[in-house]
């Protein structure tokens, strides 16, 4: 047996790391097989000592999180625990400020590279499966750009294409059957803005929300251009809204390349520009994993089985 400490950086930072009722210090001492406890402002390991150097190494982790964001949450427990397993860092610190005192941070080492991307790149183009914040970082990078006026307009758009069930059988004109495929990138927009800055942006234009096929003929300057589902675009259709980017304009293309919705035997312009495109200058290629999957845990396992196995009969 062997113990080790760590200095408790303050109490809020400690509340934080234990988690309310403890929950986060029962999860560690059960997942990493020690004896975690506080006292004299330190925080005392006691165990095995590959276990105890393991355990001090997620606690500082999960403390310099703590102490950064004021609050742990429980996936984010989950995610470092799983990280120092595989070797690997887990708590990044990339953050994206919206604006009104609210923060939007990568919370996977995958996140932080497609952060940085944006950041860096004129055209990001990012493949990853579902949950892994494709689409929520990018509007939060967008919202960024337009609050530090960096751009004047931000143009939210998908292909309005059917996933096993026809356009035909919604209700309503057009609008109101195109309105549930732009629905994630509304979702998204309103947990960063203001409900009515956000309906007076529309209004005014300087936020867009529409489907693919609207944006030709068009050239964007000053704009931030997100492409959502990108997988499910043809070849000359990603082809069109790329040539769409003017001057001082940045573009975010996001899709998951399994799940191409696309008639058997039509190339992905998702797939397509990531070969053609990816060693340009000015273009960024991001690929997110299972391992970046932000959502309820249950959302890794099912990905992981339904790439890793073979599909069977019932």
């Amino acid at each position: 047996m062997t113990e080790t400490s760590i200095a408790v950086v303050d109490s809020r930072a400690l509340v934080a790391l234990f988690g309310t009722c403890d929950q986060h210090l029962r999860k560690l001492r059960k997942s990493l097989e020690v004896e975690i406890s506080s006292r004299d402002g330190r925080i005392h390991v006691e165990g095995e000592p590959e276990a105890v150097a393991k355990a001090t190494h997620v606690l500082e982790q999960l403390q310099a999180h703590a102490q950064q964001y004021g609050r742990l949450a429980i996936e984010d427990v989950d995610r470092v625990l799983a990280a120092v397993a595989e070797g690997r860092e887990a708590l990044p610190s990339a953050a994206i400020g919206v604006g009104g005192g609210r923060e939007v941070r990568a919370r996977t080492p995958g996140q932080a590279k497609y952060v940085k991307a944006m950041r860096g790149a004129d055209l990001t183009m990012c493949a990853g499966p579902a949950g892994t914040g494709k689409t929520y970082l990018a509007v939060a990078m967008a919202v960024a750009a337009l609050r530090e006026q960096q751009v004047r307009k931000i143009i939210l758009v998908r292909p309005a294409v059917e996933a096993g069930e026809s356009l035909g059988f919604l209700p309503g004109d057009l609008q109101a059957k195109i309105n549930p495929y732009l629905r994630p990138l509304l979702d998204a927009l309103r947990e960063m803005m203001d409900y009515d800055l956000m309906k007076r942006y529309q209004e005014e234009d300087i936020i867009e929300i529409i489907p693919l096929a609207y944006m030709r003929g068009r050239t964007l300057n000053q704009a931030f251009m997100i492409l959502d589902e990108a997988q499910n675009t043809t070849v000359a259709q990603m082809k069109m809204f790329l040539t769409r980017m003017g001057e001082g304009s940045k573009i975010v293309v996001s899709g998951d390349t399994t799940q191409v919705d696309l008639p058997h035997g039509t190339r992905s312009g998702l797939i397509d520009a990531l070969v053609r495109l990816r060693k340009l200058k000015g273009v960024a290629a991001v690929k997110l994993t299972a391992s970046d999957i932000v959502r309820h845990p249950l959302v890794q396992r099912i990905v992981d089985a339904y790439d890793g196995r073979p599909k069977q009969r019932p």
